[in-house]
């Protein structure tokens, strides 16, 4: 074979080579689809490099191994932007977008009037979820990428080219040999931002904040080596200028399913809808669907479908009238406090709690923050008229997160834990648990204590007494009608309806509540008595060892208690000797004598080993389920042979994730574990 035939033969391989990569591209990113294996691939582009290597002269600056080229640069160039780029006005609540709406048709009725004797029709939506990213403009001649560049002030940005080809799902080389403007976001998986976070961490170096704010900081890395390792990825979304200038499609979806076939990224659950309720409704459901996404999400942008009418509509000196982007509810939000106070728990630990300015907070108003223990005033250096930075941390509970110190008022004064708390009882004095950072009452059993010792005996995850919550408590307790746990079982038809706006329909409920909830499982019993250190879990691991509740009483109260319970898998010391300590206390036992005169305890039934694919497994339950209660779902499990942790960790079989799942699904994608949904978890129990 002479020369001129093997370079004719190579020629055509590095021609297939990039052919068949792109085409592998293009599936994975565009399509979602994998023909080969990433193992596969990766071998086709080694093929590749080594006959670039070999016959450079067939090198082209589109290839797919130019996606990590070139030096570090200096500084990156100004580039103007041929099309002017905009930002998108705000929408924050359904009112807002019903103006919107209101807006538009008038818009569209000004511009274009009557046609003939019909009028103007309504126009139709299209939904995007916004993604919380970097916005890049991408230039193609002739199908190939010529510049990519970032929005800056919307008439010139920076030249990001060579960093925004190192992206995989970026096409250099279009399907279609095509002039376009595009416009998308660059963004940061949550996956790779927790890598990226933990090998920070491993470094001693600061942790990043956000991944938005990582992907903005990449971008503008001037070492396209850096950028390659962060792995970002992009979704397109509008076609800004096409070859003359002239739209192709006729609608903005058109324009969506156009950009997919030349090849761009393109996130999936846009929504065409045909008016504006239809628009509310994606919104709200994506509120919460957009946890569960590997990039974050921050609202929905709207725009008009048909381009005929943006046109028409136009735009204001800032921003698209034809578009609005409908944010979801603030998670960050900034507020006063008020006050700080001091809450009393049923174990006696004192919680510090901030009084807030009430504000609205990822869709509820908050009025209270707990601030957790004295360790966190002072490092927040929180103060009373100080204003703070408000989150949902995890799933629901509010947190305080920072101090806008410039904001504080000059006569603020550090927040001081005191000596006494009124409510402890006693001469009200507390004391810092030993090894611990939380502070309790020293005289124990004081007024507030007993109380939340009450409600909780009387919750969901106790007794369970249906029409019995902390309101009935605290009427009964004014009224002298309990003192104790056992006194609610006392309780008679015409205690009751002497009592202001307890009538007979709710009387009879209650009552009938009350009946059915003298049976009760062991581990519910335990759990009911508040005993400290024992939670809902210990409470479970002490009833799955004595199966019975004459068993545990008689190894509780023996002479050997400790060392018995010491050696209980989940049980270390500490449990071990407050449980015995608990046990010890005359009134106490004389409480659960009392207690089994009016109840029945049901002892813990072995169960046959299920033969289920759930049989074995670890589950982690986070967030808010539909079809069932967070409880319901663990006892499903646990029928099915299976356990429920509370804590992710490697030993993790799957992690359950409902609407609003907190940093237990941030923990899973960091360790690899499983995630299902909650439609993936009613398939699997089935």
């Amino acid at each position: 074979m002479s020369k001129a035939q093997n370079k004719e033969d190579v020629t055509a391989r590095i021609e297939q080579l990039r052919k068949s990569i792109e085409h592998h591209r293009y599936n994975y990113h565009v399509l979602d689809v994998e023909e080969i294996s990433a193992e596969a691939l990766d071998s086709l582009k080694r093929e590749l490099v080594t006959l670039e290597a070999e016959y450079p002269e067939f090198v082209t600056k589109n290839s797919p191994t130019q996606r990590v080229a070139g030096k570090p640069l200096d500084q990156f160039e100004k580039v103007p932007h041929k099309v002017l780029q905009w930002s998108y006005n705000d929408a924050f609540t359904p009112e807002d977008l019903l103006e919107f709406d209101l807006r538009v048709k008038r818009f569209i009725k000004d511009a274009l009037g009557e046609v003939g004797t019909k009028k103007v029709p309504n126009p139709t939506y299209v939904c995007e979820l916004k993604i919380d990213g970097l916005k890049i403009v991408f230039e193609y001649v002739n199908g190939e990428l010529v510049t990519a560049a970032t929005r800056g002030d919307g008439k010139v940005g920076e030249n990001v080219t060579m960093n925004v080809r190192t992206i995989e799902s970026v096409p250099l080389t279009l399907r279609q040999s095509v002039s376009v403007i595009t416009e998308g976001e660059v963004w940061l998986s949550k996956k790779n931002f927790i890598e990226l976070n933990k090998k920070q961490e491993e470094l001693g170096l600061p942790l990043y904040a956000n991944p938005r704010n990582v992907a903005a900081g990449t971008i503008r890395q001037l070492d396209p080596k850096i950028v390659a390792e962060r792995k970002l990825d992009t979704y397109i979304y509008d076609i800004s200028m096409y070859g003359d200038g002239v739209r192709e499609a006729s609608t903005q979806y058109e324009e969506l399913d156009m950009l997919k076939k030349l090849g761009f990224k393109v996130n999936p659950h846009a929504k065409l809808c045909k008016d504006i309720k239809e628009v509310i409704h994606f919104w709200d459901s994506w509120k919460n669907k957009s946890k569960k996404q590997d990039y974050w999400i921050d609202g929905v942008v709207v725009k008009v479908n048909e381009i005929e009418y943006q046109k028409a509509i136009g735009y204001t000196g800032k921003a698209p009238r034809f578009g609005i982007a409908f944010k979801f509810p603030a998670e960050q939000v900034t507020t006063v406090v008020e006050d700080i106070k001091l809450q009393v728990g049923r174990t006696g630990v004192i919680t510090p709690v901030a009084h807030l300015k009430p504000v609205e907070v990822a869709g509820s108003t908050v009025s209270r923050a707990t601030l957790h223990n004295e360790d966190e005033i002072q490092r927040l250096d929180v103060r009373i008229g100080d204003t703070v930075i408000l989150q949902k941390a995890g799933d629901v509970i509010p947190d305080i997160v920072q101090v806008i110190k410039e904001l504080r008022p000059k006569n603020s004064k550090p927040y001081i834990f005191p000596t006494h708390v009124l409510e402890c009882g006693g001469d009200g004095s507390i004391e810092r648990v030993p090894g611990q950072v939380a502070y309790r009452c020293v005289f124990r059993g004081g007024a507030a204590e007993h109380r939340r010792k009450l409600y909780h005996f009387v919750s969901k995850k106790c007794f369970d007494i249906d029409g019995l919550g902390p309101k009935q408590i605290d009427v009964f307790l004014e009224n002298s009608l309990i003192s104790t746990f056992d006194d609610i079982f006392t309780l008679k038809r015409g205690d009751l309806l002497s009592l202001p706006r307890f009538g007979e329909k709710s009387v009879d409920n209650l009552l009938e509540g009350i009946r059915k909830a003298r049976n009760v499982s062991l581990e519910r019993f335990i759990f009911s008595l508040s005993i400290d250190h024992v939670g809902e879990e210990t409470a479970e691991d002490i009833s799955n060892h004595f199966k019975s509740f004459d068993s545990f009483y008689v190894s509780v109260t023996g002479d050997s208690a400790f060392q018995t319970l010491s050696q209980i898998y989940g049980i270390g010391t500490v449990v071990a000797d407050s449980i015995v300590t608990w046990f010890k206390n005359k009134e106490h036992i004389e409480l659960v004598q009392r207690l089994l005169e009016h109840v029945t305890i049901q002892s813990v039934i072995e169960k046959k080993k299920v033969n289920h694919n759930i049989s074995g497994k670890t589950f982690v339950l986070t967030g808010t389920l539909s079809s069932m209660s967070r409880d319901e779902a663990k006892k499903i499990i646990k029928d099915l042979g299976g356990d429920v942790s509370s804590s992710v960790s490697k030993n993790t079989t799957y992690v359950v994730a409902g609407e609003e799942a907190g940093s237990k699904l941030d923990k899973a994608n960091e360790l690899g574990v499983p995630i299902l949904t909650e439609e993936d978890f009613l398939k699997l129990i089935k």
